[in-house]
């Protein structure tokens, strides 16, 4: 998955205290107004869950990001699966891993053909 961030209108809300349920409820508008496809696949916490953004790509694969903040304090997003895209299948997997752990956890699946992610804040 490319780490460009070509649809328009980036979400950046990373530094205000937006509640997660509308932040995510907005990324989901936000992608599928620019003709990519978004749903949410696990509601977490409404108010502060952590989420996790699995980027899909047909024919190359799938990206698990996760959310981090930087040394100063402002949100950023990690590759989770690793630096390339992985299969389907095993993104999938990581994300089950992690919703074991964190039931407040939010997943927001993003398929795009052009391979595009609309999170503002920059990925690690």
């Amino acid at each position: 998955m490319s780490a460009n961030s070509g649809l328009s209108g980036d979400l950046d809300v990373s530094e205000t205290n937006i509640k997660t349920k509308i932040w995510v409820q907005a990324l989901v508008r936000q992608v599928n107004g620019q003709g990519a496809f978004a749903v949410i696949a696990h509601r977490g916490d409404e108010d502060a869950g952590a989420v996790l953004v699995k980027l899909y790509q047909p024919g190359v694969g799938a990206t698990v990001l996760t959310q981090v903040r930087t040394g100063d304090g402002r949100r950023a997003w990690m590759r989770a699966t690793g630096p390339e895209p992985v299969p389907e299948p095993d993104a999938d997997r990581y994300i089950e891993r992690q919703r074991d752990i964190d039931m407040d956890l939010w997943v927001v699946e993003i398929e795009d053909r052009e391979g595009r992610h609309p999170l503002g804040d920059p990925i690690l």
